[in-house]
């Protein structure tokens, strides 16, 4: 789980810097991605640890992280969607980047519980 980890961290960080730098740099908020993306990638790298105790916690960190990604995300899009006016393009990037990172962390944390689901079946724990 720590390389898939991994992977979704150089994912939110792509998409926080598409996000900001399409912007034309001037909404620092296109950056929580990314933001979200080193939190996760930083867990990632300390899970990498030859004790199991260890990777346990950080991975439990890094899926709660997730977790709280896609509850934000969530909460955004709806917010975006019930009061934002579609006419301008930023909107529109704004919207496209919230569900982006909503379903990365959704697609993040649904990976993490089988995961663990499936070390609890094997004995693994």
């Amino acid at each position: 789980m720590v390389k898939v980890t991994l992977v979704f961290a150089v994912l939110l960080i792509a998409l926080g810097l598409v996000g900001y730098l399409g912007t034309g740099s001037l909404h620092p908020t296109a950056l929580i991605p990314a933001w979200i993306g080193v939190a996760l990638g930083f867990g990632g790298l300390l899970a990498i640890s030859p004790s199991e105790k260890q990777r346990k916690l950080f991975m439990h960190i890094n899926v709660t992280i997730g977790v709280l990604g896609f509850l934000g995300g969530a909460v955004e899009v709806l917010r975006t969607y019930v009061h934002a006016t579609f006419v301008d393009t930023a909107a529109m990037a704004a919207m496209a980047s919230k569900l982006a990172l909503t379903t990365l962390m959704l697609i993040y944390v649904t990976l993490c519980v089988r995961s663990f689901s499936a070390a609890r079946r094997t004995g693994k724990v």
